[in-house]
């Protein structure tokens, strides 16, 4: 006997015969002799909607409220998912995410856990039930209630697997794993067999929303399979591991891509040994994450700054910025949005130079201008114009043979 992690997110869980669905799924792992915990999310669009009688309130809840607020989304769930194995006969018991014991930072919105006492879930385990854990949520150390950033469920299903020990967590979704790139707007996208933690992340962090980047991380550091697959399928899914088994021709393994991108510039800085650290570091601060970062010399000895942030970030990133103006003493701050970033991922080109010429050639070759650039050894990301998004997603995914027919397993 195991401890097998179940996560099912909001499709899986929309309506209450989704949720009957989940029970049998449920069920079908508990009869194979495992003790099963299930991680869930808020049912359907319960979290958008919560979000948007917020939002008629006041244009900018408090964060704590908010908390408050989007967390009643998954003790829905929890309560109704437990009732149903109840009334199958499997004895559960549901938890809110501090219930369970997940400790949070003081952070309201994207919070990252620091420690799991899994004391309760144990001991609800050693009695024979099935626990169900609230995904996204947690406590901080003077009691109060946090979430953890949109896809939080797939980090706390992830990050419990890892506290119990888990022989392995199985991400359940309305896709059935992951996939060369987004299906619903590249038709020949396939599915994938096996992908490395290294690719999965770099996928995760660039747009692919199959999963969350935390979830990855505490997978790749305590070793952790996962696998992702569909709620509503039968077969086999994506699984996910520190070196890939299948398919090891391909070099590149798939294109992800990210729209509401803005390019901030900060133009005549002083070439100053402390002005990018200031910058970033106030950035950071304010939770502004900054993706690519591009900086140039001026022929007038000042420097020239940019970087992506997100386009809901935009507002927030000039108030921190004039507001150490004086400090940095800067020109001015332009700025660019309605773009786009497309990226290339695979481990094999680390070992196949030309990876990126032709990544740049097909672009070019489909009059996609570069607008910025960013590599990593598994990994090339662009910026382009967001109307050529998908054109430019399709050309790379054609390029590099990632379809059905054109790729052997």
């Amino acid at each position: 006997m195991g401890i097998i992690v179940q996560k099912f997110g909001g499709t899986s869980v929309g309506t209450v015969d989704r949720i009957q669905n989940v029970a049998n799924r449920v069920i079908e792992e508990k009869n194979r002799g495992n003790d099963v915990v299930v991680v869930v999310s808020a049912m359907g669009k319960t979290t958008d909607q919560l979000v948007g009688m917020a939002k008629e309130i006041t244009p900018s809840p408090d964060k704590r409220e908010m908390d408050m607020l989007l967390t009643t989304g998954e003790q829905v769930t929890i309560s109704l998912l437990a009732m149903a194995l109840n009334s199958k006969g499997h004895p559960s018991v549901s938890f809110t995410g501090w219930q369970a014991g997940i400790k949070t930072e003081p952070v309201h919105g994207n919070a990252r856990i620091l420690d799991i006492d899994t004391g309760a879930i144990k001991s609800e385990l050693d009695r024979g039930k099935i626990v169900i854990v609230a995904g996204f949520q947690g406590m901080t150390e003077d009691g109060s209630i946090t979430t953890l950033g949109r896809g939080g469920s797939d980090t706390t299903a992830v990050a419990l697997a890892a506290a119990l020990k888990a022989d392995k967590c199985d991400i359940y979704t309305d896709v059935t794993g992951v996939f060369t790139s987004d299906p619903r707007y590249i038709k020949n996208a396939r599915k994938l067999y096996s992908v490395s933690y290294d690719e999965m992340l770099e996928l995760a962090n660039l747009g692919a929303g199959v999963l969350h980047p935390r979830a990855v991380e505490f997978a790749k550091n305590y070793g952790l399979p996962l696998e992702v697959r569909s709620s509503l399928e039968k077969e086999a899914g994506t699984l996910i591991e520190e070196e890939v088994k299948m398919e090891q021709n391909l070099v590149v393994r798939g294109v992800a891509f990210e729209d509401d991108i803005t390019r901030v510039t900060i133009l005549g800085l002083p070439n100053s040994l402390t002005g990018l650290s200031t910058i970033f570091s106030a950035l950071a601060k304010n939770h502004i994450n900054v993706d690519i970062i591009i900086q140039s010399m001026t022929e007038a000895q000042t420097t020239n700054l940019s970087f992506s942030i997100k386009n809901e970030d935009l507002t927030e990133t000039v108030k921190v910025l004039e507001k150490h103006r004086e400090q940095l003493n800067y020109d001015r701050i332009e700025w660019e949005s309605g773009l786009a970033k497309v990226s290339i991922v695979g481990s094999g080109m680390i070992s196949n130079p030309g990876v990126a010429a032709e990544m740049f050639e097909v672009l070019s070759a489909n009059e996609i201008q570069v607008k910025m650039v960013s590599t990593s050894e598994i990994k090339v990301s662009a910026v382009i114009e967001n109307s050529k998004m998908i054109d430019a997603v399709d050309a790379l995914h054609n390029s590099f043979k990632l379809s059905v027919s054109a790729v052997k397993a």
